[in-house]
């Protein structure tokens, strides 16, 4: 036999046991841990209005849980009246939890406290239904991936309270209506959107996201594409990671967003109306708010108070009291407003009261005061606190004239520097 002949059988016959070998790890595999068994597929119908019983709800919520895959409760019926709390949702399979008629009604009003769905199980979602008048929490989120869509929750204290080291929320497409607070987040929640959602009449606020340190840990929750309205606080974010973009702010009674402490960026919203103010950043750091556009606010556009590196950048601001204010901020980390438009101010255009910000490129145009305003703050101690602003290239003022402070007060300096 030729060497050519040897060479080629040989490779022939590892081939052909390199391929039995790896036909029998894979038939060991396969039987060494058995497959898991195919999720069963179950559908509970309720079809009684009553409390408990026969078709209750609460007996779908016992099946559900039971079941050994993803289950579907279908509400069949146009209302329900709890008398007490339901148990929570717990299939870690799944519940998938809808109306057959959308806007079929729970009534919560007799609950003592305790959330009308406590969501305890991962991959759980519900839509088309309207939760109302809970005196404690419509839905509490305590584990991942949960979806709420096309729902409605009206006059509840908390819509919905989403805990803490949670991820993968969507609340997209629903209504929430004179409650307290219309969505509660403990922590920044990885994955997690609300998109399309109408908000009003919230006495508190309609997003809250607040924690006492910063919670940098994980990308931020995403707050888009939203209307508000006639709440006293739009957003409130304090040390949590939000992304508020492209949302519609009308009449908030106290402020569209205000904003504490780290990790959020206010981009593209339309803030209109309003008896106070628009956004506030107090006590923030490092914020951003960039490109929105505010209109027929009272008071102040913007304030930033208390706060360091923060960047206000090209905001276009019209028809307001005020335009921008910078109030007692940290000067060894200066915050920055930049290439924004101001037009037809009532009062001023910006205040700066013992603060050092870097002004720069901004355009104030129409205010009927000062387009700038430079004061030392003086506190009841007698200390103290001078207002050193850098200007660059702004443009103050149809004739494009600056302002300056001397001992005398304020008064024109000439062109501001191109």
């Amino acid at each position: 036999m030729s060497i050519s002949r040897r060479t080629t059988l040989a490779i022939g016959v590892l081939v052909v046991l390199g391929v039995f070998v790896l036909l029998g790890r894979w038939y060991q595999t396969q039987h060494a841990v058995p497959a898991a068994p195919a999720a069963t597929s179950l559908t509970v119908r309720v079809t009684s209005g009553g409390d408990r019983g026969p078709g209750s709800l609460r007996e779908a919520v016992f099946v559900a849980d039971a079941a050994g895959g993803a289950a579907a409760i279908v509400l069949q019926v146009s209302h329900i009246e709890l008398e007490t709390t339901l148990p929570p949702l717990v299939n870690h399979h799944g519940i998938q939890l809808s109306a057959a008629q959308p806007g079929a009604e729970i009534d919560a009003h007799a609950l003592s406290g305790g959330p009308v769905f406590d969501v305890d199980g991962p991959n759980t979602s519900i839509s088309g239904l309207t939760i109302r008048n809970c005196p404690a929490t419509g839905i509490l989120v305590r584990a991942a991936r949960f979806r709420l869509e096309a729902a409605a929750i009206e006059s509840c204290d908390v819509g919905v309270d989403v805990a803490e080291n949670i991820s993968d929320i969507a609340l997209e497409r629903n209504r929430f209506t004179n409650g307290r607070i219309g969505v509660r987040f403990a922590a920044s929640s990885p994955n997690t959107v609300v998109v399309k959602n109408q908000f009003s009449g919230e006495t508190d606020a309609a997003v809250w996201a607040v924690r006492s340190q910063p919670d940098l840990r994980s990308a931020s929750i995403t707050v888009r594409d939203n209307k508000f309205a006639n709440q006293r606080l739009g957003i409130v974010a304090g040390n949590v990671s939000l992304l508020v973009e492209h949302n519609d702010f009308s009449d908030a009674r106290e402020a569209a967003v205000h904003l504490i402490g780290a990790g959020v960026v206010v981009r593209g919203n339309h803030i209109r109306g309003g008896a106070a103010m628009g956004i506030v950043a107090e006590n923030a750091r490092g914020a951003i708010i960039d490109s929105n556009e505010l209109d027929h606010i009272a008071v102040y556009a913007i304030m930033v108070r208390g706060s360091a590196n923060t960047l206000v950048h090209a905001n276009r601001i019209n028809s307001c009291g005020y335009g921008l204010a910078f109030v007692l901020g940290d000067a060894s980390n200066p915050n920055t407003a930049a290439d924004n438009s101001l037009f037809d101010l009532k009062y001023n255009g910006i205040d700066v009261i013992g603060d050092s910000p870097i002004l720069r490129r901004n355009r104030v145009l129409q205010a009927k005061a000062l387009p700038l305003h430079v004061a030392d703050y003086q506190p009841p101690d007698g200390k103290v606190v001078p207002a050193h602003p850098l200007l660059e290239n702004n443009t103050l003022g149809p004739d494009g004239t600056t302002v300056a402070k001397d001992a005398g007060g304020l008064r024109p300096s000439g062109p501001s520097p191109r």
